[in-house]
């Protein structure tokens, strides 16, 4: 009876473990320019939501949302990778989790401009300035993933 009793509990522990799903990743590549420091605010709040942000100075962000068929109206002060994720501007955390949770069949997420109540664009009055964040969709389009304020 011991024997089967351990082999039971193991054939259950083999297939929990098999019906697990993985965990979302953690890890975010900041690009920034070194003048920015809104883009740190939002890499603080990003690590504040448990976000492992690794931060990265370049000179040009420009080349990496084109790179990717993302209009410049669309862009922002920084950019971010997550898994096979990209972020521009300041996404809420919560609109980054929820990207990595649903997982569409999308490039990633942007805040364009730099609305005032977004994660790093804090107002000294409280002021937030509604704005969506849009779904970047393959072959250059997008549409509103989330709205806010």
């Amino acid at each position: 009876m011991p024997l089967r009793r351990s082999f039971l509990t193991g054939l259950v522990a083999l297939a929990s473990t098999g019906c697990a799903q993985a965990a979302p990743p953690r890890e975010l590549v900041v690009y920034k320019t070194a003048t920015c420091p809104c883009c740190e605010g939002w890499v603080d709040a990003m690590a504040k939501a448990g976000f492992k942000p690794r931060v990265v100075v370049v000179e040009d962000l420009s080349p990496l949302w084109q790179a990717r068929g993302v209009a410049d109206e669309l862009s922002s002060c920084h950019v971010a990778t997550i898994g096979d994720y990209f972020t521009i501007g300041h996404v809420p955390s919560a609109d980054v989790e929820r990207l990595l949770k649903e997982a569409p069949k999308a490039i990633g997420l942007s805040v364009p401009g730099m609305p005032f109540g977004t994660p790093g664009m804090e107002h000294p009055d409280g002021l937030i300035e509604p704005f969506e964040t849009l779904l970047l969709l393959k072959g250059g389009g997008a549409r509103v993933f989330a709205r806010h304020g």
